[in-house]
């Protein structure tokens, strides 16, 4: 994996800068917190009516992926939700296509390429990424892949219904497990949900790829738009850091990757 090849790299770069330093110099390098991975998060508006400011930053397209990694990521959070009858995983942090083209509707009441309004014909309105679509989670994952950036996927609560619905849950589990099963072995890929039955079922059908601990959330700045200033959580990061987290997540990927410097190994 790159990710796996760019840690070496460093590793070697690192013990490469010690040989020919001062005790007190590589002394105090090594009394640096390990360097955590970065989990790029694309941030939503909190408190009431966040819906009516989203401007879709989160990273579930290709421009996105392409931004979190020029911003210096390791990985990426997205967002997985099931269209009609689960029979597609896709990449939207919604529950309704609110934010795309058409008229506003459900995901979970829409099919992804068949009849008026279907889900891939969308596009998205407004935002750093206005005019992308809706991939599936096969296209995002192989995206994923090939920039060298770990997955992390959050299920989200609302495919619940479809998949404790006896009529269509074997499908909807179908398209979330297949694309995963299928390149667990080429690429880093974690899955997690916020809702208890649905982590429960992906700790049965996913034992090894549990979100866990990993990518511990480090900001303290609450989300809106227009972006607040990234400053505000310098103490926090600082704290966290500290504590030696293996990984990270943020909504300023940029922003922290340039704070980071020098402050670990």
């Amino acid at each position: 994996m790159r990710i796996t090849t760019a840690l070496c790299a460093a590793a070697v770069l690192t013990a490469g800068a010690t040989v020919g330093a001062t005790p007190a110099t590589a002394s105090g390098a090594s009394a640096l917190p390990r360097c955590p991975l970065v989990f790029g998060h694309g941030g939503y508006p909190e408190g009431a009516n966040g819906w009516a400011k989203d401007q879709m930053r989160q990273p579930n397209n290709m421009r996105g992926l392409h931004d979190q990694k020029s911003w210096g990521a390791d990985g990426v959070e997205a967002d997985v939700q099931l269209t009609k009858e689960g029979t597609k995983a896709v990449m939207w942090h919604n529950s309704t296509t609110h934010g795309l083209t058409g008229t506003q509707q459900k995901l979970t009441g829409i099919w992804w390429t068949y009849g008026a309004g279907n889900l891939a014909g969308r596009r998205i309105i407004r935002g750093p990424y206005q005019g992308e679509r809706v991939y599936s989670l096969r296209q995002w994952l192989d995206r994923a892949r090939s920039l060298g950036l770990v997955a992390l996927l959050e299920i989200k609560p609302e495919t619940k219904p479809v998949l404790t619905n006896p009529k269509f849950a074997a499908q909807g589990w179908k398209e979330i497990s297949d694309p995963i099963r299928e390149r667990q072995a080429k690429q880093r890929i974690m899955v997690y949900s916020n809702d208890p039955w649905v982590q429960s079922e992906l700790a049965k059908r996913h034992p090894t790829l549990l979100k866990g601990s990993a990518g511990r959330w480090t900001d303290s700045v609450h989300w809106t738009e227009p972006v607040p200033s990234w400053k505000g959580n310098v103490s926090q990061w600082q704290a966290v850091l500290t504590q030696s987290p293996g990984s990270v997540m943020t909504n300023y990927p940029r922003e922290y990757r340039a704070w980071l410097r020098g402050k670990c190994r």
